[in-house]
């Protein structure tokens, strides 16, 4: 019998021998079963391999139609999802919206169009090299949070296209025991299009339980000339009020940048790294783009913001204005808020219309 769970993972425990048991569901084996992978007669690929039969990619991936939702996978637990591999065009990430449910839920725990979930939320391709989150080319999605389960998981992808869309993914989990002390994953999105003048923007609130915050996604639209990126996150645990108990010092330093991340050429210096990035910038380009666009992650997984009952995170947009002043700007502010908790969890609040999530 062997003590390691299988969970901890890291170069430490990889020589750790475990009696957890891996599993891997995709268009190819839709329940993860043993020995049933590969076994497909039709599916997307049928045509391709008529000359060859079953066993040769029959069925890559799925059709999801318009308006409906494709269940990606249904897990009997006790275990753990450990990675997530995903792809589709680009065109459809923020009409895709991705749900995970624990347990015994009827309300989704992770509710977040697709491609903010995998910090592209722009519809443009960007690669992405973190920990917790890779996107590699050519829009190759991958996560992996660690998502423990103890009596069921089960993952959707909502289809609010007016089109069918061609979805390849790849569910790779554990089943093995779970300790008491590991919460549920959590992640919920916002949008503020504009920000309110002299108003913040809410990146999460109404969490409620014990639980740790561990990261955030924006993408952000300047709507106005110069420098964007004054204002401060605050972070308003447990009991605080008016003032937080944690307050940033500008947006690029919470990024891990510093200096408006400007280059000495006078351009902006975009980065990857394993916790903190900013590592997307859409510029005009004289005809039709006319705002620019910056996508940017920080991962709190060293360091996560821990809340006994409630937390609550929001994010000044701050700019210049003449005079040496703050201005207060009206950005298009869409945000991913990733964290783990004990259930029940607060519920999300209605997800805005497809005309509201469109990028524009």
């Amino acid at each position: 019998m062997y003590l390691f769970n299988g969970l901890d993972m890291g170069i430490g425990s990889l020589a750790k021998l475990s009696n957890a048991k891996t599993r891997s569901i995709s268009a190819e084996n839709f329940t993860g079963e043993k020995g049933k992978g590969g076994m497909a007669s039709v599916g997307t690929g049928a045509d391709c391999a008529r000359d060859l039969g079953i066993g040769w990619k029959v069925s890559p991936s799925v059709e999801i139609a318009a308006g409906t939702t494709f269940t990606m996978a249904e897990i009997e637990g006790p275990g753990a999802i450990q990675h997530i591999w995903l792809t589709c065009f680009p065109s459809h990430w923020r009409n895709l919206i991705i749900r995970m449910y624990w347990d015994d839920e009827t309300e989704p725990s992770v509710e977040v169009p697709l491609g903010d979930f995998f910090c592209n939320g722009w519809q443009e391709r960007c690669n992405v090299n973190s920990l917790p989150v890779a996107v590699n080319p050519a829009g190759g999605m991958n996560s992996y949070w660690l998502m423990p389960f103890r009596k069921f998981a089960k993952i959707t992808v909502e289809n609010l296209e007016p089109d069918k869309v061609v979805l390849y993914y790849q569910v790779d989990y554990t089943l093995t025991d779970v300790p008491e002390d590991m919460a549920y994953f959590h992640a919920g999105w916002r949008r503020s299009n504009p920000v309110p003048y002299k108003g913040v923007h809410t990146i999460i609130d109404e969490l409620k339980g014990k639980g740790h915050y561990v990261g955030t996604y924006l993408a952000w639209q300047v709507n106005n000339t110069g420098w964007w990126g004054e204002g401060e996150i605050k972070f308003f645990m447990d009991e605080d009020d008016e003032f937080p108990s944690i307050c940033g010092t500008g947006t690029e330093d919470y990024f891990g940048g510093a200096w408006n991340w400007e280059q000495p050429q006078g351009q902006y210096g975009t980065y990857s790294t394993p916790f903190l990035g900013m590592h997307q910038v859409i510029k005009p380009d004289g005809l039709y783009r006319s705002q620019q666009r910056f996508g940017m992650y920080r991962w709190h997984v060293m360091d996560p913001i821990r809340f006994e009952q409630n937390l609550k995170v929001t994010i000044q947009d701050l700019g210049w204005r003449s005079g040496r002043r703050y201005l207060p700007q009206q950005s298009d502010i869409a945000s991913t808020a990733f964290w783990y908790q004990t259930e029940p969890h607060a519920g999300f609040p209605e997800l805005p219309g497809n005309d509201e999530r469109e990028v524009i």
